[in-house]
């Protein structure tokens, strides 16, 4: 079974397209007609104007679809295209759930003739605030995301463009309410975060948030934060 069979049925309501986010994409698509979205969710920053095709392995990712474009129910080890078939290759906040990273990364490269666009998170970013109350969402980052070297030595030279988080960003991933703490100690956004289902034991953090909340003690720590409009959490947009 996928792993989103089982954790992504809450990920239509608080997995939208963020447009500032899109913009950054689609500026690293520009030309490019045929593409394929691998890992592609219910597919957000999908174009909506170019021979798109989508491959997702959860039947249930795949039955909250907002695109229009056709989806193969596939993995990314193993493809099922031709080499050279497309323009360009897309995988959108995904590589760290493939089991077979190298191979999916090789495959994507094998079926594109052209750019390799992926939008991942860089393990040796900077320290996120949520870990002080998770400080297990940091080693599995670490265990799961790779590199920007192993990136590299799979896809070859690279780009890496910095993804800021808009403080109202509409794409609930787990960095998304940087700015509005609260939003972490509702299950149902809990639930569209895939990292959150990994936790083995959640509730002490969740306690000491609410805590610090209530008694104003992360307003007090992180007021430097109300003011920002964008923040670099470690998202970036990587082209090869």
């Amino acid at each position: 079974m996928a792993l989103y069979d089982t954790i992504g049925r809450g990920y239509q309501r608080f997995r939208h397209e963020d447009p500032r986010i899109a913009g950054l994409i689609l500026r690293e698509l520009e030309g490019a007609w045929r593409i394929v979205n691998v890992g592609a969710g219910a597919g957000s920053y999908e174009p909506r104007d170019r021979a798109l095709v989508a491959v997702e392995p959860s039947r249930v990712m795949i039955q909250q679809r907002r695109s229009p474009a056709p989806v193969v129910r596939a993995s990314a080890s193993e493809l099922p295209f031709p080499a050279r078939s497309f323009d360009a290759s897309l995988a959108v906040l995904t590589i760290h759930h493939w089991p077979e990273l190298g191979r999916g990364l090789r495959e994507l490269r094998r079926v594109t003739r052209g750019r390799v666009v992926i939008l991942t998170h860089d393990p040796a970013a900077g320290r996120f605030w949520l870990c002080d109350y998770f400080p297990e969402i940091l080693d599995g980052n670490r265990w799961s995301l790779p590199s920007m070297d192993a990136l590299c030595e799979h896809l070859g030279a690279l780009r890496v463009i910095d993804v800021p988080v808009p403080h109202d960003c509409l794409d609930g991933f787990l960095g998304a309410y940087w700015r509005r703490p609260h939003e972490y100690l509702r299950p149902e956004v809990r639930s569209a975060i895939s990292l959150f289902s990994e936790l083995p034991n959640a509730e002490s953090g969740l306690a000491a948030l609410q805590a610090d909340l209530e008694s104003g003690a992360w307003e007090h720590r992180h007021r430097d934060l109300l003011e920002r409009e964008h923040l670099d959490l470690g998202y970036r947009l990587v082209v090869a």
